[in-house]
C-alpha cells in the first residue's frame, strides 16, 4: 500500500476516534498512566493514539522499525525503514480541553535525522494535513507551502519545559518580536512555521528526535533553517529515544542570523 494513503487512513481514524473524547477538560480520561519509553507522563489519549497508529502500520504488512514516544522500539515483520511517532504532541493541551495538539509521523531510510525522507503532521483539531517529502517540497492540505521570506520578527513560538530555567535563556530573543506564543506542541509549531505563520521557533531544552522529526523535514523542504540554539546542525543526530538537541528553527537565513545574535547577548 502506498505510504501516504496508509498514513491518511490512520489519520482519519485518529481524527474520528480521538476528537470526541478530549474536548471536556479534566475528565477521567485525563488521568496519567506510567511514564512512556520517552520519559514523559503518558495519558490515555497518548496510549489510544499510539495503538491506532501501530495497528494501522501492522495491518499494512510492511516491514518497519517503529520508534514511538510511548512504546519505544517495535519491529514489524523483522524491521525496515524507521517510523518515528509522536502519537499526541500537545497531550496536556488535549486533556485540558485546549485545542492545539497533533500527531507527528516521520519515516527515515537510515538511523540519523538527515535520513528522514517523509514527514506527516496532522492537526487533530481542524484536520490540517502537513506533508513533506525529501527533495519534493512541503505541503498543507495538498497545496505547496513556504516559510517566511522577509526578516521581520513578527511571531515567535517557544517551548519551555522548565520555565524558570528555559525562559531566561531566550528572553533576549523574545524581546525582539512583535508577538510571542508558547503553544505547547512542538511539531505543530514547526508545521505552522513551515507555512509562514510563525517566524521563529525556539526551545532551549533538549528534545528527542520524534518530537521534532516531522517538523524538521517540513521546515527544511519549505525553505527554512533548522539548527540547535548555538547554530549547530542537527542532521547527524542519531534517531533514538534519548534527548538530543535544543531547537532553533527560522523561516530563512536572515531571521536565523538575527536570532543567533540575540541569543548570544547576556541578560542585563
Amino acid at each position: 500500500m502506498e505510504i501516504k494513503r496508509l498514513l491518511r487512513r490512520i489519520s482519519k481514524r485518529l481524527f474520528d476516534e480521538l476528537t470526541k473524547e478530549v474536548f471536556v477538560p479534566f475528565k477521567p480520561s485525563a488521568l496519567q498512566l506510567p511514564r512512556g519509553a520517552g520519559g514523559d507522563r503518558t495519558y490515555p489519549i497518548d496510549k489510544k493514539a499510539e495503538e491506532i497508529i501501530i495497528s494501522g502500520l501492522e495491518a499494512s504488512g510492511i516491514p518497519l522499525s517503529i520508534l514511538s514516544e510511548e512504546a519505544g522500539l517495535i519491529e514489524l515483520k523483522g524491521g525496515g525503514k524507521t517510523v518515528l511517532i509522536d502519537p499526541i504532541d500537545g497531550s496536556r493541551n488535549a486533556v485540558s480541553g485546549i485545542p492545539f495538539y497533533c500527531t507527528s509521523i516521520a519515516i527515515a531510510d537510515g538511523n540519523k535525522v538527515k535520513d528522514i525522507e517523509l514527514s506527516y503532521v496532522i492537526n487533530l483539531v481542524n484536520h490540517d494535513e502537513f506533508w513533506a517529502q525529501k527533495g519534493k517540497g512541503a505541503f498543507l492540505n495538498g497545496n505547496p507551502i513556504c516559510t517566511q521570506k522577509d526578516d521581520e520578527m513578527r511571531l515567535l513560538a517557544y517551548e519551555a519545559q522548565v520555565p524558570g530555567r528555559d525562559i531566561p535563556k531566550i528572553i533576549p530573543l523574545l524581546s525582539k518580536f512583535h508577538r510571542t506564543r508558547c503553544l505547547g506542541a512542538t511539531a505543530l509549531d514547526l508545521a505552522y512555521l513551515s507555512e509562514g505563520g510563525i517566524s521563529i521557533f525556539v526551545t532551549p531544552s533538549l528534545s528527542r528526535c520524534f518530537d521534532f522529526a516531522g517538523g524538521w523535514l517540513l521546515v527544511k523542504e519549505a525553505g527554512g533553517i533548522f539548527t540547535d540554539i548555538e547554530g549547530k546542525e542537527v542532521s547527524d543526530i542519531e534517531l533514538s529515544l534519548k534527548k538530543a538537541t535544543s531547537i532553533l528553527a527560522s523561516g530563512n537565513k536572515m531571521l536565523h542570523e538575527k536570532a543567533l545574535t540575540a541569543l548570544k547577548k547576556p541578560l542585563l
